[in-house]
């Protein structure tokens, strides 16, 4: 199967006819649905399938117990209204790496495996990556168990409802003991491959990142009749500290994000009682994240301070700085600039992968796929299909450059 058509077999899943953007939530039916199209996939070609104890989808060509294999993969959920490149373009790049490496006739001597990560975006529970967060053991089981949606169903609740044994997850060493690399292809969430007019280009590093939540809590009243000196209103606090953050992220020459917003009791003609509000922020270094996220919090105090709010502030999740295995970065670098003729810039990211948080136990690198609209988490985020197909052939040379030796 091509890509071109597996692609447009898995474009209507889970895409919302209001916004054209994708709803593609874990252990919801759109979930369900991508997680059918990969076991398809996978049989039909003849891959060994099976879902390990936290979700993950794995499909294998060899046998994953003769250990050293070749992975490759992304996932296929969504943010809110997402795009339909980001985390499914890795997926079906790598079924389709795979059967131009069949058509080439590739003999490989290592085990290659195509993994589909469950719940990287973590729209629904609010932490990213926990498929393979909890396989790598950044994620422990009593947390896991301890996250909610927005309705109130947890974690367990939601894979029980699903089908999926919740009392399984955990770490797997056993799993990742099987890996010698992995590579995740990507479509790059920026500009520097359109801007420098590359097709492809290869990971360096991700830049540390995190979660926080402000709770600004007030006291709710009528919006018609308490006078604005009687108010104990939280919204004009997090309306500042919205401001505040992007100010400290322009000094900083980083990014922060006030993205997400929950408002009790969220009435037109009354004061909120709540606002709480979830920073994104990211930097290219450790310190500029901890000067930023501090500042940040800082001005948050004293506005709410200053208007008889009271404030808490969590940090829900934090990736440190990734650097990609420098080795395989290398031979990456080698089998794509040395064996092709694909010129293939290096490049950091802002955005987080499961590739970063299984490179503290695995070897790990990262290939981007042009945007040419800089856009992501965003309908309008895009690769053309030459792009997409330039990705495919860089991956299945890097695959057969490393399952081979």
């Amino acid at each position: 199967m091509s890509f071109h058509s597996m692609w447009a077999e898995l474009l209507p899943v889970g895409r919302s006819s209001a916004s054209g953007g994708y709803r593609r939530y874990a252990w919801t039916g759109a979930d369900a649905d991508c997680r059918a199209w990969f076991r398809q996939q996978a049989e039909a070609r003849g891959l060994a399938y099976e879902v390990d104890r936290n979700g993950n989808q794995w499909a294998w060509l060899g046998d994953p117990a003769a250990g050293n294999a070749v992975v490759t993969g992304s996932h296929l959920d969504s943010v809110p209204d997402g795009g339909a490149f980001d985390g499914p373009l890795g997926v079906v790049s790598a079924f389709a790496a795979l059967d131009e490496l069949r058509g080439r006739g590739a003999q490989l001597t290592r085990p290659l495996g195509i993994v589909n990560f469950g719940d990287e975006e973590g729209a629904r529970f609010g932490l990213a990556c926990v498929g393979s967060r909890l396989t790598a053991g950044a994620l422990t089981v009593e947390r896991a168990h301890r996250l909610t949606d927005g309705d109130g169903v947890t974690l367990p609740q939601a894979m029980e409802a699903a089908g999926y044994d919740p009392d399984g997850i955990g770490p797997d060493p056993e799993r990742l003991a099987r890996i010698g690399a992995f590579v995740e292809l990507h479509v790059e969430q920026g500009r520097a491959l359109d801007l420098s007019g590359d097709r492809v280009g290869i990971a360096s590093a991700i830049w540390p990142h995190g979660r926080w939540r402000f709770d600004f809590r007030g006291e709710a009243n009528h919006a018609g009749t308490t006078r604005l000196a009687d108010r104990r209103d939280p919204m004009p606090s997090y309306a500042e500290t919205v401001l505040a953050a992007r100010r400290e992220a322009e000094l900083a020459g980083a990014v922060a994000t006030f993205g997400k917003i929950a408002v009790e009791p969220n009435g037109v003609n009354a004061i909120p009682s709540l606002v709480r509000g979830w920073l994104d922020s990211r930097a290219a270094d450790q310190a500029s994240l901890d000067t930023v996220v501090t500042a940040i919090e800082k001005a948050a105090r004293e506005y709410a301070a200053a208007h008889g709010v009271d404030l808490t502030v969590e940090r829900e999740s934090f990736t440190p700085v990734v650097e990609f295995d420098h080795a395989l970065r290398d031979e990456l670098a080698r089998i794509l600039g040395s064996d092709t003729e694909l010129k293939v810039p290096v490049l950091g990211t802002g955005a987080g992968h499961d590739a970063g948080i299984l490179s503290g136990r695995v070897p790990t690198a990262m290939l981007f796929v042009r945007n040419p609209t800089g856009v992501s988490h965003s309908p309008a985020e895009h690769a053309t299909e030459d792009d997409c197909v330039a990705g495919v052939t860089a991956l299945a040379d890097v695959l057969e450059g490393l399952a081979r030796t």
